[in-house]
Order: structure tokens, then C-alpha cells, then sequence
């Protein structure tokens, strides 16, 4: 699978392995994946929902048994107070700016690694637009960026309207952004289009299990028939016609090895258009 570029010229798997919600098989799942076929690997300091302790333990092992640090694509995220279920991986008390160092050096130490490929802020503090707390988060990590001690920096779980304004006012710009992926908004079309207008990478997650309703359509049941696959599958190689970087969090390695060559799957332009359209009625 050949990978994407962000505008800053670093190269970025098409295909990311997700972490969340392994608790204690992380490590062997990331063994798993990246043992067969997985470059990239996505996780959070967010005890939470996230082991990234673990994630490292896997990587030191497979550095054991040959596959080098410069290999793989690591991203991780800094999660802010409110979404670390009372569990920070840091010292809360500090201001928002330590808060965000002191994270990333906890993540540089759970991933055994002096740099990453890919950080981001795992969410906006407000609903709506930007507010204060993002914009001391997101000056912190444009600081890590030009330490050169990331390859890449980002946002989740944002909105089109929060992405423009972030857009339109850093010093640098997003190169990724990565976001559930919901089919009854367009497949979060309106943040894909910010996404394009400023050459950033967009990354959706859930595309299965937050569109159970589509996986069960007859055109796309009919379409994996054709091609001899899974409905799965089907709404994969979607994604990546529509320019999508994917996350897939599978235990199975079945589904591991499926999701590695849905790229040679073949759509046509009518399907395409017509999964696009589905949930939009």
C-alpha cells in the first residue's frame, strides 16, 4: 500500500493500526499488526481508553527481533484534563504549556523513542470554536514540532469550523487531522474540505462501527458480492478513494491481513459516488 505525503514533505502509511481500548493484549496486538504488515501504529497518553506503556513494551520487543525505531510510523496524542477520566499522565496543576511538554515527554519515555512521527491534541477544550486552552496547547506543540523532535503535528475530534479557524491563525498549520467518521454527515465532508483547501491529511476512524447502517446496505452487500469480499472491505477502499488515511483497530488477523490489500480492490466511479451518497438519503 503506497503511503501519503503531508505538506511538509514527511511520508505517512496509508494505514494506521489503533491502539484504543486493548488494555491488557496492547502489546500483543501491536506485535501482531506490525508482524504482519502494519508500519504505523496510533495511540494516546490517556490511561483511560489507551495503554501506551504497553505500545512501547510491544516496540521493544520487536526491535529484539530486528524491526528498527526508523521503520515504523509512532503517533501518539497530548489529551487535556477533562478526558483523562481523572487519571492524568501529568501534573495537572501546572499551566496548560507544561502540562503539554510533560506529557510528551512521558509519551517519548512509554515508547522507548527520542523523537515521534506524529503528535497530536486530542481534542479541542471547547465545543464550538477555539478557546484559550487550545491555543496555549497548540503553541506547546508547535514548540515540540520546531524542536524537531516530531515529524508531524495535528488535531482530532475537530470540527470544520474550529479547523478553519486554527488554520487561519497558527504559525503552522495542522498536517493531519483525525476524526470519526460518520456516513450521515457525508463522511465529515465539511471537514474534509478544509482539510483539501490546506493540503492536510485526514484520518477517520470508526468507519465501521459508526456506520453499522451502511455495512448492512444491499448496494454495498452487493458490491463486496462482485468482488468477492467483505462489506467491510468495501467501505475501506471507499475511504481511500476519497483520499482518506485509515484506522483500524481489528484483534483479528484475518482481518488484518484483509485490511493491508483492500487497496487492490477495484471500485468504479459509480459505486463510489453511490456509497458517498447512502446515508445522505
Amino acid at each position: 500500500m503506497n503511503n501519503y505525503t503531508a505538506y511538509n514533505g514527511v511520508s505517512v502509511p496509508k494505514l494506521i493500526y489503533g491502539t484504543a481500548w486493548k488494555k491488557e493484549k496492547t502489546a500483543h496486538l501491536v506485535q501482531l499488526a506490525v508482524s504482519t504488515g502494519f508500519t504505523a501504529i496510533d495511540t494516546a497518553n490517556q490511561i483511560i481508553h489507551y495503554d501506551e506503556a504497553l505500545v512501547g513494551e510491544a516496540l521493544q520487543e520487536l526491535r529484539c527481533r530486528g524491526i528498527k525505531r526508523g521503520t515504523l510510523f509512532l503517533q501518539t496524542k497530548f489529551t487535556p484534563v477533562a478526558g483523562q477520566g481523572y487519571r492524568a499522565p501529568y501534573d495537572d496543576s501546572l499551566d496548560i504549556a507544561n502540562q503539554v511538554r510533560q506529557s510528551f515527554e512521558s509519551s517519548l519515555e512509554h515508547l522507548h523513542t527520542s523523537y515521534l512521527d506524529s503528535y497530536l491534541l486530542h481534542g479541542p477544550y471547547s465545543q464550538v470554536g477555539m478557546g484559550v486552552e487550545d491555543w496555549e496547547v497548540w503553541a506547546a506543540i508547535e514548540e515540540i514540532y520546531r524542536s524537531g523532535r516530531v515529524k508531524m503535528i495535528g488535531i482530532s475530534n475537530v470540527n470544520s469550523r474550529q479547523l478553519r479557524e486554527l488554520c487561519s491563525k497558527v504559525q503552522i498549520k495542522p498536517m493531519v487531522v483525525q476524526n470519526r467518521c460518520f456516513s450521515c454527515l457525508g463522511w465529515d465532508r465539511k471537514v474534509r474540505k478544509v482539510c483539501r483547501e490546506h493540503k492536510i491529511i485526514y484520518q477517520g476512524f470508526s468507519l465501521l462501527t459508526a456506520n453499522r447502517e451502511v455495512l448492512s446496505h444491499h448496494d454495498v452487500q452487493m458490491i463486496a458480492g462482485r468482488l468477492g469480499t467483505s462489506p467491510a472491505e468495501i467501505i475501506f477502499r471507499f475511504a481511500l478513494a476519497k483520499k482518506m488515511l485509515l484506522l483500524t483497530g481489528t484483534t483479528s488477523q484475518q482481518h488484518m491481513q484483509k485490511d493491508l490489500r483492500v487497496e487492490g480492490l477495484e471500485l468504479s466511479g459509480d459505486e463510489i459516488e453511490l456509497i458517498e451518497r447512502i446515508s445522505l438519503g
